[in-house]
């Protein structure tokens, strides 16, 4: 190989380790400004949200693009369940610009809003689906406002409303036994809890309330058991844990609730005067002894005489 040669291939292999060396050094330069993008890691802050939108971005790119309402509804949900909630609003707006406004993009709008801290409006879209198909979902999402506000006795009515529109939504299920556990009501949180962990045998959120469940209900043995099996995080059991203690202590002033109802209750049927007992023909007619006495009438006259007299 001569000196040509020779110098070429080492300007081949030094323009092929370029992109390399690049990169070395930029995550050398980028690293006190939090590490190379490489290394990133997914589920913080802006980085999350900005794979997805790449993510989406792509798949978008290698398929065409939506030209029917369904396939562009699609495409919404599809964002929603990657987490571009604000993306979907976006979206939802160009979809009902040249489409109109349907029950499913009030409900798609209404959960976006939810998710995006935008509570009121959230509400107001849920509001809108009472009297359509999806009343339902409404209910569902008014429920889920009033639960997130901590104010489960609206969330209890609201998911129980739900369910009994969609009884085998395994999701709402689970809502309202929550909701209802928060309240104190573990009696009441039973039934519905099983019916969801039947419906959706697989689904972790469901299980961990029946987890939940079961130790508030003083069945440590086969929480502990249900949580072992699922492999919960040590974050998910933490959270279990919390939500337990809360639960003790709503059931104990739910207790102590009752029992003041039952205490004033009684205290005020004890202020009450007796109400006289109905009176009857006899002791009406008997009553009026002195009166047909004072006509004339003997005073050892029998009380069939006096019935007579008397009318």
């Amino acid at each position: 190989m001569d000196v040509e040669e020779s110098e070429a291939m080492k300007s081949i292999a030094i323009e092929h380790r370029m992109p390399t060396v690049v990169l070395a050094l930029a995550c050398t330069v980028f690293a006190g400004l939090g590490g190379c993008a490489f290394k990133m890691e997914s589920g913080y802050g802006v980085g999350i949200q900005a794979e997805r939108e790449a993510a989406l971005q792509q798949s978008q790119e290698k398929q065409d693009a939506p030209d029917t309402p369904g396939m562009y509804l699609a495409l919404i949900d599809r964002m929603q369940s990657q987490g571009l909630f604000y993306a979907s609003l976006a979206h939802i707006d160009a979809y009902e610009k040249q489409y109109g406004v349907t029950p499913d993009t009030i409900l798609l709008r209404a959960d976006a809003l939810r998710q995006t801290g935008q509570t009121q409006g959230s509400a107001d879209a849920y509001t809108k689906l009472l009297n359509t198909p999806l009343a339902a979902r409404g209910y569902r999402g008014i429920g889920l406002l009033a639960g997130a506000a901590g104010d489960f006795s609206k969330a209890s009515e609201s998911l129980d409303t739900a369910t009994r529109l969609q009884p085998t939504d395994a999701l709402t299920l689970s809502d309202l036994g929550y909701a209802r556990l928060r309240l104190g009501d573990v009696a009441g949180a039973r039934v519905p809890l099983m019916k969801a962990a039947e419906l959706a045998q697989d689904n972790p959120k469901i299980l961990s309330n029946v987890a939940l469940f079961l130790l508030a209900a003083g069945q440590s043995a086969a929480a502990q058991g249900l949580i072992t099996q699922q492999k919960f995080s040590p974050e998910v059991q933490q959270a279990i844990r919390t939500d337990a203690q809360r639960i003790a202590a709503a059931e104990a002033q739910a207790t102590h609730a009752r029992a003041a109802e039952v205490a004033a209750a009684t205290t005020e049927q004890a202020r009450v005067p007796m109400v006289r007992a109905p009176q009857t023909v006899d002791s009406l007619l008997n009553a009026q002894l002195p009166l047909t006495q004072a006509y004339g009438q003997p005073a050892a006259m029998s009380a069939s005489q006096a019935q007579v007299v008397a009318r």
